[in-house]
Formats: structure tokens, sequence, C-alpha cells
């Protein structure tokens, strides 16, 4: 499934890019291919990605078939729940950090060569592609953190007390998350803690709601 996803990405990897670039419309002229190799590593680097996105339903499918037979229907509903919902906050995420993060980061590059006195004539595609892709995945995976904190809950390893009472570290830590994540300007760095932190409140009533049963029933 993957190889087969690795073609059908690798097929319309011309559109994909375009995709890609359309945060940087603004500056669209100014990419531009440098080396040789620069388109094949490029078509690389898509149909790669494409392709693990591409395949991953169907190896959740196969993974959840092998499962199942030794699960009970109650067990089979909160997986499917579980995943339903971390495919959602991952969809959330990589929507965020393509339609509001990366244009900010884009601009904010360029100011900040402008306030340097260095004028960018040439941005290269081979550069900027992988910057795109790995906030667009950054993004999606810290957005499952509602989830992660809501299982843990469900063991018993967390509590919503507890939770409330980390809530300033919490803040900071994910503050200093995003700064690690995110390419280096505060604009994209607050462009991710905020939803965080407002995901962690969420985490805290979730697993509040599930020590009073309300999930249970």
């Amino acid at each position: 499934s993957w190889a087969c996803g690795v073609v059908v990405a690798g097929v319309f990897a011309p559109q994909i890019l375009e995709l890609l670039k359309a945060p940087a419309a603004e500056f669209k002229d100014l990419l531009q291919v440098v080396g040789m190799t620069a388109p094949f590593d490029v078509w690389m680097s898509i149909a790669a990605w494409g392709g693990t996105v591409l395949s991953f339903p169907l190896v959740s499918f196969a993974v959840l078939r092998f499962v199942f037979p030794a699960l009970t229907n109650r067990e089979k509903l909160v997986i499917l729940c579980g995943i339903s919902f971390g495919t959602a906050l991952f969809l959330t995420g990589a929507v965020l950090a393509y339609g509001k993060t990366l244009p900010l980061v884009v601009v904010a590059f360029r100011q900040i060569g402008r306030w340097m006195g260095i004028e960018q004539q040439i941005i290269t595609i081979d550069t900027y592609i992988p910057i795109v892709l790995k906030l667009i995945v950054a993004f999606g995976l810290v957005f499952q953190m509602p989830l992660i904190i809501f299982v843990l809950g469900c063991f018993g390893m967390v509590t919503s007390q507890a939770l409330r009472e980390k809530r300033r570290i919490a803040i900071v830590v994910i503050f200093v998350l995003s700064m690690f994540l995110t390419p280096p300007d505060p604009m994209s760095q607050v462009v991710m803690a905020v939803p965080l932190c407002l995901l962690y409140e969420i985490s805290i009533w979730s697993v509040w709601l599930r020590e009073k049963g309300r999930f249970r029933r």
C-alpha cells in the first residue's frame, strides 16, 4: 500500500508541489532550483510523504483487523472513536499550519532579511519544501495532546486536579515546545502555542467528565 501510495503521489507531484508553494504565493517568483539534482530530491520528498499519508488508512485497517478479534465490542468502539478523534485533531493541526502559520513564517523570514539588510533574490525549493512538510506534520502531531491526556486519564495516570495544578508549568512547556517545533520567529510560535493551551484546557474538562462517569455512560 505504501509503494502504491508513493507511485500515486509521484504521478501527481507537480500538482502537490503547487499546493505546497501556495503559502509563499507572495514570493512565488523567488522559488528557484539551483542544484541539478534538486528537482529529483523534491520529487522524492513529495512521493515519500504522500505515499505515507495515502497508505495510512489501509495500514490502520489491516492492524485493526488483526487486533479486533481479541477485543470486546466496547473496546472496539473506544478504539474507533479514538482513531476518529485523533485523525480530526491531526487534520485540524495540519490545516492550521498550512493556512495560517506558513504564510506568516514566509513573511517573517522576508522581514528579518530586510531588517538585516539582506535582500533575498532566490529561495531554493529543495530547502523550502522540507520546512513546509515538517511544519505541517509537527502541528498535526502536537494536536494529539488532548487525546493522549484523555487516554492517560482513563488509565488513572493523571487526574483533572493534577492537570489544573500543573497548568502554569504546562503553558511554559507548550511555549518551549512550540519554539523548537516551529521556525525561529515568534509569530509561528504563538500560532502553535495558543491552540495547544486551549486544547490543554479541553483535556482537563474531558478527564474531569471521565472521572464523573459521563464518558463511561
